[in-house]
């Protein structure tokens, strides 16, 4: 495996996704691809778009303060009481990027659970009740997700041994990557096209927020976009500027009820109904 400094792949991993929310919340009101009624824009914030923005800061808020008590501590547990199976050829940087794959292997089911299981679903409502996005709804997820999610990724760590240093250089770039395909950022034809080949654009990913069920249920990809190909969960709706987002049959609420949304009735498009489509 590389040594890499924790301390200081957290400080890049602060600078990078900084780097990048700052770059596209400004590109997303400049150049916006929908640009819906909520969208924050200069000089044209409404009550209602700085109350969303609230929100969304709100829950990202919650989750920095839990990260260091929870989510860290069990990364770093699980990173220190792995199986030590890990054979010497994977080491490098052939085994950093074998880990980033893997662990992107590994998000691209746990997202698709959160969305078949109903009890994920509970938590993973939160972030898909949002009926506009924006830089921002990717930083809108509910802690317990963020907790259970911490949990299950420590599973893989210790099974496969991944060491932390791969584990926080991939959570920077799905950060950085989450920012980038949940913008309003409005690229040019060619380009978005080139990098959808690769990775998820918005797009790709606004279709998963598009307020239609079978939709919701596909494009489950993060980081590189191959993977609903090979699983066969890619949509094949085209994204349009008029695109209702957010959760069918149901709408977004304030921050104490998407606070207490596990504990009451999940959002009306609940997955693994007896009427769940199968991508396509």
């Amino acid at each position: 495996m590389i040594d890499m400094d924790i301390e200081f792949l957290l400080s890049i991993k602060l600078l990078a996704v900084g780097s990048v929310l700052v770059i596209f919340a400004f590109y997303e009101r400049i150049y916006p691809a929908a640009g819906g009624p909520l969208l924050l824009r200069f000089g044209r914030a409404t009550k209602a778009a700085w109350m969303r923005l609230l929100k969304n800061l709100s829950l990202l808020g919650i989750n920095a303060l839990l990260s260091p008590l929870i989510v860290v501590p069990i990364t770093a547990f699980a990173a220190d009481h792995s199986f030590g199976l890990r054979p010497a050829w994977w080491s490098g940087w052939l085994g950093l990027g074998l880990d980033i794959l893997l662990l992107d292997l590994w998000i691209y089911w746990w997202h698709r659970a959160n969305h078949e299981i109903p009890f994920l679903w509970r938590f993973h409502s939160v972030h898909h009740l949002d009926e506009t996005l924006d830089t921002s709804s990717a930083l809108r997820f509910h802690f317990g997700e963020v907790v259970l999610s911490a949990l299950v990724r420590g599973i893989v760590i210790v099974v496969f041994d991944l060491p932390l240093s791969s584990v926080l250089l991939f959570e920077a770039i799905v950060l950085a990557s989450a920012i980038f395909h949940h913008s309003d950022a409005k690229l040019p034809e060619r380009v978005e096209a080139a990098l959808s080949r690769l990775i998820i654009t918005p797009s790709i990913h606004w279709i998963h927020h598009h307020a239609f069920r079978a939709d919701t249920d596909s494009n489950y990809g993060t980081l590189f976009s191959f993977w609903d190909l090979l699983f066969r969960s890619r949509s094949r709706t085209k994204r349009t500027p008029d695109m209702p987002i957010g959760v069918q049959g149901a709408r977004d609420r304030s921050l104490p009820k998407l606070i207490m949304t596990p504990l009451k009735s999940p959002a009306s498009s609940s997955p693994n109904s007896s009427n769940h489509p199968s991508a396509g």
